[in-house]
């Protein structure tokens, strides 16, 4: 940000903030970020009663929007500032955003990173060429630490999103969904520390201020909803989510003065509703994204509107292994697509088997099974058996459970 800049208020920074900022961005962008699609989905057109499009920035260069800020604001530096080198703080996508964004200018960038990080983003931010330092136990931890190497080395600093030209690089993706749906009702977008949410929403109301902007937060990470019911930022006392992109427990206070100014309103969804979400994606699209990256997705059911034409930012696609594994467990565990119980036998030929036909003849596929003498203590003349079925919902798993009872077995749901 400029010296005239930094004399204003937050509030008149925002005010002042034109349309033509935001495509001159878009230039600065051209032959760096994709133009991602913007695909129509008749599955969630039909759960939410709105025509719904899905905008792909988890197919975006680095595999999330966080590109187009930081290379927005880092093509600015003067020279001499760029001599100096950038740091910032980020829970990966930001990071992979400055460091790609670094080596495009040739810049030395250093990112702050939590150590609890998923290593697919910490490896993604190394092989770019940035310095990767691994510190706290989140977002606002490795932000205060990076504070403490940017007063003792002198770099500049790249915030995340408390930031003009960040916040008026992420508007560049509404100019692109307005594009390609000039008739579009409303447009939902995930927010974290506000800087997409503040630059879609000036994006979208400088163009048409007759679309609605939707922000959409995790309930355990909810810090932009509850800095705009107070007026001023406020600190959680945790961000636990598995949205961790959106994982931060203070708003920026420039980003709180834009979507005060400019968001509708915001949205929150639970645990369960990002992972169903992320679920439904993968098995009606065929896409991957991370938990943040489908906040949108998990809000289409809590919309006040119908028969509209609904854009949904899916943000970023970062996610390894292990965590969607686990995502997707227990988001068929919420739908009732997965049953595990367990139930004491008589230590006696045939009991196994006639549990086995039970499940079978209630069309119940049998996907583990543990045998176990030693779990019961009380009696030698009993087994444990314990079970995990895929099954069909809630409706399939009762007639299971009558089907057992039916015939002599008392189980222990264990979920």
């Amino acid at each position: 940000m400029g010296e005239e800049q930094t004399m204003l208020t937050d509030e008149e920074v925002a005010q002042s903030t034109r349309i033509s900022d935001i495509y001159a961005a878009a230039k600065r962008l051209e032959g760096i970020v994709r133009k991602t699609p913007l695909v129509y989905s008749e599955f969630f057109s039909e759960i939410s009663g709105n025509a719904t499009y899905l905008k792909l920035e988890n197919l975006q260069t680095t595999g999330a929007f966080k590109l187009r800020g930081a290379y927005n604001r880092i093509s600015m530096l003067t020279e001499e500032e760029k001599a100096r080198g950038v740091i910032t703080a980020s829970a990966g996508n930001h990071a992979q955003g400055v460091a790609y964004a670094s080596q495009k200018l040739g810049v030395n960038a250093v990112i702050c990173m939590p150590a609890t990080t998923p290593i697919l983003k910490v490896e993604a931010t190394r092989a770019l060429g940035a310095t990767v330092v691994l510190h706290g136990n989140g977002f606002d931890d490795a932000y205060a630490h990076s504070l403490e190497l940017q007063k003792e080395k002198g770099y500049v600093y790249i915030h995340p999103f408390n930031d003009r030209d960040v916040i008026v690089g992420q508007g560049t993706i509404a100019l692109e969904v307005i594009d390609a749906l000039k008739d579009v009702d409303a447009i939902l977008v995930p927010v974290g520390g506000g800087g997409l949410s503040s630059g879609i929403a000036l994006a979208v109301k400088l163009v048409n201020p007759q679309v609605k902007v939707i922000g959409v937060e995790p309930e355990n990470a909810a810090c932009m909803k509850a800095a705009l019911s107070c007026g001023r930022t406020i600190t959680l006392p945790s961000a636990d989510t598995v949205a961790d992109g959106c994982a931060v427990r203070t708003a920026g206070k420039l980003t709180l003065e834009f979507c005060r100014l400019y968001l509708d309103e915001i949205i929150t969804v639970s645990e369960m509703e990002i992972m169903s979400a992320l679920l439904s994606l993968i098995e009606k699209h065929k896409l991957i994204a991370e938990g943040a990256g489908v906040l949108s997705l998990a809000a289409l059911s809590k919309l006040r509107m119908k028969d509209k034409k609904v854009a949904v930012l899916i943000s970023g696609g970062n996610i390894d292994i292990s965590t969607i594994s686990a995502l997707i467990s227990k988001a068929l565990i919420s739908r009732a697509r997965v049953f595990r119980f367990s139930v004491q036998l008589p230590d006696k030929p045939g009991q196994l088997l006639t549990v086995a036909q039970i499940l079978t003849d209630q069309d119940a596929n049998v996907i583990r099974l543990d045998h176990d003498q030693t779990m019961v203590t009380d009696s030698f003349q009993k087994v444990q058996l314990t079970v995990t079925v895929e099954t069909h919902g809630q409706e399939h798993i009762d007639r299971i459970v009558y089907a057992l009872a039916a015939n002599g077995f008392e189980i222990n749901k264990i979920y």
